[in-house]
């Protein structure tokens, strides 16, 4: 019976666990039903996704980047193709034994190397980062046969951004560079992140800067079907990219060249306008510098003799540089005499050479024939007392207002970034400038100098060469502008940028007709006379002398006894044709002494070159190199036959 009974219970346990298990596994049956269930209905177009993305990648296409090009169709700025030799640190188990290696594959110079390490610092680490450029078809092939050795290394064709002019009209064209980390924080904060999925370069100065949204284009996308590795399989589908817009400038490249010719080693700025329409013609700051070094990432020794240089050749001396305008401020101060009613074109002052106020003596280091001047007189022969007491009839305040609206001291809105704004100095601006209390006040011995262009005065020549074109316009003021169109990649229409509406200054004309008559006068009369010798157009223009440092009281000028850099700059504004000007210019030869002497020879070939066709003769070109050019020397050349100058290669050497 005990036998039984224990079978009994044996059996009972047996089935009380059978139908545990039974239940457990229903239950685990039914839990695995429900979870299909779960992700084959509720989850289904999610994992559908899912499973499509996991098999597919979505690769951004970088458009090309547009051209740049001068009013005449001149190509500025152009793309072209070839092989980059690319790592991604985080693919690469060590780096430095992988960049070894690779230099018994291909050359990799001490440059890549620290560009490369320069690159790394700047990027996150699974960027792909370029170790070398510009591959010929020779290193392509040695290395992908040797692919295999290398994992996170890969070859990459790429556009290149190209300056087939090398330095010329660098400052206006600008460069574009390598996007580091604050710039891509900035795009990726923007709202234009997507457009920039897979773009490694933007403008970083002058129009490539500036005009950046237009020239860069719109971002295409690839979708592929990839294996498990990750790797491409075939195509999908394709959205192309859309090229950047082409750019066209309103520069003569062939007047730009001229002019930097003409400058030679030394240092300075001109700008050229249509007084007409606000267009610039050239746009020059010398020394410049070679943009395409910029493309791949310039290297240190390139960057330090640039960044270090006396001569600060990365400075755009037209847009940034100011200057006190010596004497060719001296029309504008006429005018606003005129213009107020506080002198009239036919008062009468005596210049002895000198000008006394308070007990200081003003001097004249233009050394001026003197005697009794009128404001016509006082104009052509740049008198200097004429135009002290001129200054002190009008006043501090008085001048600062009426100069305001001519440009002085302002932004004029040109469209590239970087402008600075200069001094116009008035009472308000010293007791805002100065913190010393002693230094806010206004002495009236300080306006004396204004006259003349000198004292707190300081401009850019793009201010300079806005006032003369306003004064050559007869008062009708237009903003100045580089940008005159821009042209679809694809329609190849052509789409012309609209100007800012003029201003009109309301200046009397018979004002104006004075100051213009005077300005005529210097160049056939006047301090500028010998320069504009035999030309085959009439001219205005004014000559000028500013001061590089400033000398004592006491103390003359003595050029021989200077250091070069401490010596005065020479400075020169003008427009032609006088009856119906064309052109308007302010240039500015830094240290050169006289502007007679180095900077009017620079405009009597720009207006040659404009209004005649005429290019300087190779003895001209090098008389005007040294500062000792006149009236043109030799045969000119036709700007027609000086075409050969440009570059017409599109890949550098």
């Amino acid at each position: 019976m005990t036998e039984l009974r224990n079978v009994k219970a044996d059996l009972s346990r047996f089935r009380i666990r059978v139908l545990v298990a039974s239940l457990a596994v229903l239950c685990a049956f039914t839990l695995l039903a429900a979870r299909l269930v779960y992700l084959q209905v509720y989850r289904h177009a999610d994992l559908s996704e899912q499973a499509e993305s996991n098999r597919t990648a979505i690769v951004p296409i970088v458009p090309n980047r547009g051209l740049i090009l001068d009013r005449n169709g001149v190509v500025l700025a152009t793309n072209y193709p070839a092989y980059t030799l690319e790592i991604t640190p985080s693919r690469v188990d060590n780096l430095e034994e992988t960049i070894t290696a690779l230099e018994k594959v291909v050359e990799i110079q001490p440059r890549d190397k620290r560009r490369f390490k320069r690159l790394r610092e700047e990027a996150k680490n699974f960027e792909s980062l370029p170790i070398r450029t510009r591959l010929t078809d020779v290193e392509v092939a040695r290395f992908a046969a040797q692919r295999f050795r290398f994992p996170g290394v890969d070859i990459k064709a790429r556009l290149f951004r190209s300056y087939p002019n090398g330095e010329l009209a660098s400052h206006v064209v600008g460069y574009i560079g390598r996007i580091n980390q604050t710039e891509k924080d900035d795009i990726e904060s923007g709202d234009d992140a997507g457009n920039y999925r897979g773009t490694d370069y933007i403008g970083k100065l002058g129009v490539e800067q500036s005009f950046e949204q237009q020239l860069h284009g719109l971002t295409g996308v690839e979708r592929m079907e990839t294996s498990a590795g990750g790797r491409a399989v075939r195509r999908l589908a394709n959205n192309p990219a859309t090229p950047g817009d082409t750019v066209m400038l309103s520069l003569d490249i062939g007047l730009q060249k001229l002019v930097e010719d003409m400058f030679g080693e030394r240092r300075g700025a001109l700008v050229a306008l249509d007084p007409k329409t606000g267009d610039v013609l050239a746009f020059v700051s010398k020394p410049t510098f070679d943009p395409n070094l910029f493309v791949d990432g310039i290297d240190q020794e390139n960057w330090q003799a640039l960044n270090e240089s006396i001569d600060k050749p990365l400075l755009n001396r037209a847009l940034r540089g100011t200057y006190p305008p010596g004497s060719t401020y001296k029309p504008f101060v006429a005018l606003a005499a005129l213009q107020t009613g506080t002198r009239s074109a036919t008062t009468l002052i005596n210049d002895p050479g000198y000008f006394m106020f308070g007990g200081r003596r003003f001097g004249s280091p233009e050394n001026e024939r003197g005697g009794i001047m009128d404001m016509n007189r006082a104009i052509i022969e740049s008198s200097n007392a004429y135009f002290y007491s001129l200054a002190n009839d009008l006043g501090v305040d008085a001048m600062h207002d009426f100069m305001k609206p001519l440009g002085f001291g302002q932004i004029t809105g040109i469209d590239i970034n970087g402008e600075v704004r200069g001094v116009l100095p008035s009472q308000a601006w010293k007791r805002s400038y100065y913190k010393n209390p002693a230094q806010k006040k206004w002495f009236p011995g300080e306006t004396i100098s204004l006259g003349i262009g000198q004292g707190y005065n300081s401009f850019t020549m793009l201010q300079l060469a806005q006032a003369t074109a306003i004064l050559a316009n007869n008062g009708i003021k237009h903003k100045p502008r580089l940008v005159i169109a821009t042209q679809d990649p694809v329609t190849r229409v052509l789409h012309p940028l609209p100007a800012d509406p003029p201003e009109d200054l309301g200046y009397k004309p018979e004002n104006i007709a004075i100051v213009r008559k005077a300005m005529v006068g210097v160049t056939q009369v006047g301090t500028s006379a010998r320069v504009f010798a035999g030309a085959g157009y009439l001219s205005g223009g004014k000559t000028g002398t500013a001061q590089a440092v400033t000398i004592g009281q006491k103390e003359k000028y003595n050029k021989a006894r200077m250091e070069e850099r401490q010596r005065d700059h020479a400075l020169y504004t003008a427009f032609a044709p006088a009856d119906d000007p064309k052109i308007a210019l302010a240039v500015i030869v830094e240290n050169a002494g006289w502007g007679a002497g180095a900077a009017a020879p620079i405009a009597r070939r720009v207006f040659d070159y404009m209004l005649l066709g005429q290019y300087p003769s190779e003895e001209d070109m090098a008389a005007v190199q040294k500062g000792l050019a006149g009236a043109p020397i030799g045969k000119p050349r036709l700007v027609s036959e000086m075409k050969g100058l440009l570059a017409t290669s599109v890949r550098p050497d």
